[in-house]
């Protein structure tokens, strides 16, 4: 079973979480030792969403017994803090029994509480339970962006988030009267659902946002309900944005109300911003540090073991800084809520953990090499240079060093071109990475011998003898193909071959002398 994440939110017992909430809403009904509760995830196991470890896992639609025992089972396998059923399901003998079967605590929802509403009391309790001084440095400028939300909740009477440029969001109204399932989307995975972002995108509301610091009214979209949008920005940077769930435009004196607001939310953001820049650099320092070698107090935050180092690729236009930024982003964005990234020697370097493929949230769990395989296809999709490549999984502190190297060999092979495109593995590469380790050597040592003779006859009399050898090797017994690698008819190249005898020395019925003339060969650009 995965282990709970040692780094990240400080949690709550599964007990505490019910008996916060009060009024009968949540009653544990499956009380089984398991991961401190610290965030909530909607499960979605058409798709395979599971949430990570820690995670309270809500079953919303998980009505037949038979759905509720396959989510506890998914639940044990990604270590979540609890599952949630509706009394109703939750009461079935199968599904209390898979619950103290696999030791996944479960808690009832009472059949007259509404999901939304338990969404917003759940994000609220735990948010406010997360005041880890190695996670919530900036705990008072969240708590102040809260008040805020409320504040403009009150003002426009209405639900209201606070997001930044990102569409992460940030803070939110504790109101939820008025409510649609874009909203509900939002406060659990604290960002706009992707379907939304483009809806908004092609309605041209974030280059207005980007422009302009005028509020403005975006009208109700399928499951979006209409929104009023206020900038935030500090002089001409904009920083985020205030959205309040309305039906029509509120009044003038409203809305200028809300404006005024937002100079003050500009001004918790510039200091989020600081903060969190200050947070970011000493993670990135503490990757550096274990990646070089200085692993001392590593296992007081790293995730448990096994881990990959991967070397993440981007546009080779873009400052190293400009990658990180992008990849930082798309982690964020997806999920990984603390990316184990860093700039070292000016490459992009991260650390995910190799879970089992079994495992039921391998997939889904982010910060894990399976979770950034599909960050990475997804990013491909905007930009086509993004690319992971990944060392092996090791299991000791001492070996991470190893896997560093590992990663850019495969890295340079992917620059190079000689690996297919997106994430890959040592494990995948091997071939290329164990023919380059060789050819390296050979260029390192330049050394007479019957390829730098056949070298130096091909710059001498302008013929390709060294190139035909080449595809020849290649391609053994298949005169056709070698022949179309050098662009020549397959008798050209059979008369060659048969003429390079009487050029150099060249025993090529010995397996050795094979794979040494090949190797050399390639040394050479071949």
């Amino acid at each position: 079973m995965p282990q709970p994440r040692t780094t990240g939110p400080r949690g709550l017992p599964i007990a505490d979480v019910a008996g916060t909430l009060g009024g009968g809403l949540l009653r544990v009904a499956v009380d089984a030792p398991g991961p401190e509760v610290d965030d909530i995830t909607l499960a979605e196991p058409a798709s395979g969403v599971h949430g990570q470890a820690g995670d309270l896992l809500l079953g919303v639609g998980v009505e037949s017994p038979e759905a509720a025992v396959a989510l506890i089972e998914a639940a044990r396998g990604v270590g979540s803090g609890g599952v949630v059923l509706r009394r109703g399901t939750a009461r079935h003998r199968e599904v209390r029994g898979a619950a103290r079967r696999l030791g996944v605590p479960l808690v009832e929802l009472a059949d007259h509480a509404s999901w939304a509403h338990v969404v917003w009391l759940l994000r609220g309790v735990l948010d406010r339970a997360a005041t880890g001084a190695a996670v919530r440095t900036d705990g008072p400028v969240h708590d102040d962006l809260f008040a805020l939300a409320d504040a403009c909740a009150a003002l426009v009477e209405a639900p209201v988030t606070i997001e930044d440029t990102q569409s992460r969001v940030l803070a939110y109204s504790s109101r939820q009267d008025i409510a649609d399932p874009v909203r509900v989307s939002t406060i659990v995975g604290r960002k706009v659902p992707d379907t939304v972002l483009a809806s908004l995108r092609g309605r041209g509301v974030f280059r207005r946002l980007a422009r302009s610091s005028d509020p403005f009214f975006v009208p109700a979209d399928g499951d979006l309900r209409a929104r009023l949008v206020i900038p935030v920005r500090a002089a001409d940077e904009w920083l985020g944005s205030i959205w309040a769930v309305v039906d029509e435009p509120p009044a003038a004196e409203t809305t200028r109300s809300l404006t005024q607001t937002a100079s003050v939310v500009a001004l918790h953001l510039l200091r989020l911003r600081s903060q969190t820049d200050l947070a970011r650099r000493v993670a990135a320092d503490r990757l550096r540090d274990v990646l070089t070698g200085n692993t001392a107090e590593a296992g007081r935050w790293l995730p448990a073991p096994p881990w990959r180092v991967v070397v993440l690729g981007g546009d080779p236009a873009l400052e190293p800084e400009n990658r990180l930024d992008t990849w930082e982003s798309a982690c964020r964005r997806l999920s990984w809520r603390q990316p184990l990234l860093a700039i070292l020697d000016d490459d992009v370097v991260g650390l995910v953990r190799e879970l089992e493929p079994d495992d039921p949230g391998a997939a889904s769990a982010p910060g894990s090499w399976s979770w950034l395989r599909t960050v990475v296809d997804e990013l491909r999709r905007s930009r086509p240079h993004a690319r992971a490549s990944a060392g092996s999984a090791v299991r000791r502190l001492p070996q991470l060093a190893r896997s560093r190297q590992e990663a850019l060999e495969v890295h340079r092979l992917a620059l190079a071109g000689r690996l297919e495109e997106g994430a890959v593995t040592v494990e995948h590469a091997w071939a290329e990475v164990v023919c380059e380790r060789a050819v390296s050597g050979i260029r390192a040592v330049a050394s007479p011998g019957p390829v730098a003779e056949l070298r130096a006859h091909d710059e001498e009399h302008g013929t390709a003898y060294a190139a035909t050898l080449a595809a020849w090797l290649d391609h053994p017994g298949d005169p056709k193909a070698a022949a179309k690698c050098v662009h020549v008819h397959p008798n050209t190249l059979r008369y060659r071959m048969r003429k390079l005898p009487e050029i150099v020395e060249l025993d090529l019925a010995d397996p050795v002398t094979r794979l040494a003339t090949r190797l050399e060969l390639r040394s050479r650009g071949h």
